[in-house]
């Protein structure tokens, strides 16, 4: 991740990746957001530009701003955000009834091409029946009954500059929602998906934005996610943002790989995943697979951590009493003994995946929970994730499944390949 930007000592110039600025230069919400992060940032440091005259003009300056403290503006970052209404809904017929797969889940049909990997899912807080499903080739989805139908959706915004989006993340609080996809665009909507407003986002964004989350509170709170770790926060709707790392993970692993971190030297510069806890820590795992990385608020760089066994890390995340859950390649499930991102002790669960790699688990309370993997493998435990028993009942599901989202009324769904969608019933 080429994220920092380090204030030459001797020139009094700001280094961006073996480009040197003045540093009397504003760096515009277009370019941070949108470029390396200015650098090193101590934590709660911003940047500042002024809106630009055209829409989506990225204009990258570099500053300082007085008290050392730093403001990207949206309104440089935005450089006027336009607000859209969404493209009137396609009109399809209803779709054809689910099938059900067992007491617990049935097959939900889409209006999808079969190609489509679907990467997210979230319901509006206001309304649990009322969602959005999205992933590749720009799909979106939208429901109105707790998602037993579907209907595709259009957003203006990403439709006039010929790119095919890949939307990876949805999160929404209240009527407030966010959207983030690859190439880089972020989307942002106050009205449960109404109408939805372009943020632009710079080429230079530092890695592509893979992880949105709207914070819970007062209105126009999230946080921001790119596969290369950088991490912003704004309080006030996007019009500024605040960069939480102070330096590059590659800078991370050039001062830790003496430390014993295996497999640091390998680190091609992207996570292959990322998740945030309920508690607002974050677990990343390595493009190889070699090592995993935390960070938790207050900290000012991503911490990397060994594996807890031999083979590669395959996926991560939490458990609802934010302890770090682990699988590696193989099918062997790891669950840490501890809450909290800086704890190690990892026991290994009762799991016997018959080789399949789990790819995700997920908790439809703090007892009930499931792991999903390979050729339609699932799995349940009722007890927090220490033992866990074969459900067979997808087993002629055609495709992996590899995502699983319970919101916090119940409501869950697993993804899968090819447009796979089973939903809770039980």
């Amino acid at each position: 991740m080429r994220i920092s930007a380090l204030h030459s000592p001797m020139a009094g110039n700001m280094i961006v990746s073996g480009l040197q600025f003045p540093s009397s230069h504003g760096i515009s919400r277009n370019k941070v957001l949108g470029g390396r992060l200015p650098a090193p940032f101590a934590a709660g440091e911003k940047c500042s530009q002024s809106r630009g005259h055209a829409r989506q003009q990225h204009v990258a300056t570099c500053c300082q701003a007085s008290e050392a403290e730093q403001v990207v503006n949206r309104r440089g970052l935005l450089s006027a955000g336009v607000s859209l209404a969404a493209a009137a809904q396609l009109q399809f017929d209803s779709p054809a009834d689910a099938l059900v797969v067992s007491k617990e889940w049935e097959k939900v049909d889409l209006p999808v091409d079969p190609g489509v990997v679907l990467l997210d899912i979230a319901f509006t807080g206001n309304d649990a029946n009322h969602g959005f499903l999205l992933g590749t080739r720009q799909t979106l989805l939208e429901t109105k009954d707790g998602g037993k139908s579907w209907n595709p959706r259009k957003v203006a915004a990403a439709q006039d500059e010929g790119f095919n989006y890949r939307f990876n993340s949805v999160s929404f609080n209240g009527e407030e929602g966010w959207i983030v996809g690859r190439p880089a665009i972020l989307l942002h909507t106050t009205d449960g998906g109404t109408n939805w407003e372009r943020v632009p986002l710079s080429a230079k964004l530092p890695g592509n934005p893979i992880l949105v989350h709207a914070l819970p509170g007062k209105s126009g709170q999230a946080e921001l996610t790119t596969d290369q770790g950088a991490i912003y926060a704004t309080d006030n709707a996007a019009y500024s943002w605040s960069a939480a790392v102070q330096e590059t993970v590659d800078a991370t692993l050039n001062r830790t790989v003496s430390s014993g971190i295996s497999g640091a030297s390998y680190y091609e510069g992207t996570f292959s995943t990322i998740q945030r806890s309920p508690a607002g820590d974050y677990v990343a795992v390595s493009s190889r697979g070699n090592f995993y990385l935390t960070w938790a608020p207050g900290q000012t760089t991503w911490q990397p951590h060994n594996r807890p066994a031999a083979r590669r890390v395959q996926s991560m995340g939490w458990t609802p009493a934010s302890e770090l859950w682990l699988s590696v390649r193989g099918g062997d499930l790891f669950i840490n003994d501890k809450s909290g991102p800086a704890s190690e002790a990892f026991s290994q669960a009762k799991l016997g995946s018959r080789g399949f790699g789990i790819l995700d688990v997920g908790f439809r309370n703090d007892q009930e929970g499931y792991a999903c993997g390979g050729s339609g493998s699932l799995f349940r435990t009722d007890n927090g994730g220490k033992s866990w028993k074969r459900d067979r009942s997808t087993d002629q599901v055609a495709g992996n499944l590899y995502a699983i989202k319970f919101t916090e009324k119940g409501i869950g769904f697993i993804l899968g390949n090819d447009g796979i969608l089973l939903r809770y019933i039980g």
